[in-house]
């Protein structure tokens, strides 16, 4: 189970945007994931009058690794960790260290 999901407001704890906020829009694979904001490159694009794209210098958000977010704790405004708790049904769920389970 992955500690990281689609929906999930994390925060970068490692790299050129450390300390930005930002949500996760999708997983890539197993371990990178696009940010909404983060890890931004400018790519180069073609004007195209068939699609109606105009050209220019577009920002595009490029992957990052998993172990470079951690996930956002609102209740104390910092970074958090996760583990997982099996409920006494079987389910497994997220919950934060500090035992809160994760609103989703």
């Amino acid at each position: 189970m992955n500690k990281i999901h689609k929906g999930d407001e994390v925060i970068v704890i490692a790299g050129k945007d450390k300390g930005r906020r930002g949500e996760v829009t999708r997983r890539v694979n197993a371990e990178y994931l696009l940010v909404e904001g983060i890890n931004l490159a400018k790519k180069h694009v073609k004007p195209n009058p068939m699609k109606g794209v105009a050209g220019g210098i577009v920002d595009k958000t490029m992957p990052i690794h998993q172990s470079n977010v951690a996930i956002y704790n609102k209740a104390t405004g910092k970074a958090d960790r996760i583990r997982i708790k099996i409920l006494q049904d079987g389910t497994r769920t997220r919950v934060f260290k500090s035992g809160e389970q994760i609103k989703a």
